[in-house]
């Protein structure tokens, strides 16, 4: 799905004679509770973000992210974009997010 996402989405829009590509938003959103993450890579975690009474958005990972498990894809709303520099993160880092209305 990530790959979809990430790739095939564009080329589907280019295809089919959209231009230009909007890109896809990258939203600064609080985390709920701590990530676990090896540097080295950019991840894409599957997460669920809600924004508070301030407009603060906040975001919690899903726990099972393998690519074999949809359950955890049909209930996300968005991507948790983990830069390939980041490490542990703890609960109330600022992580970017992408939600899932706003990639058509």
């Amino acid at each position: 799905m990530v790959t979809f996402y990430q790739f095939v989405r564009e080329a589907i829009l280019t295809l089919s004679g959209q231009t230009p590509i909007p890109r896809i938003p990258l939203i600064k959103a609080k985390l709920l509770s701590s990530i676990k993450k090896i540097p080295g890579r950019t991840e894409f975690q599957r997460g669920i973000y809600e924004q508070d009474h301030e407009g603060v958005f906040k975001v919690s990972s899903l726990k099972d992210q393998g690519s074999g498990i949809l359950r955890s894809m049909s209930e996300a709303n968005c991507f948790i974009v983990l830069h390939e520099h980041m490490a542990h993160l703890e609960k109330d880092t600022w992580v970017d997010i992408q939600l899932f209305d706003s990639l058509f």
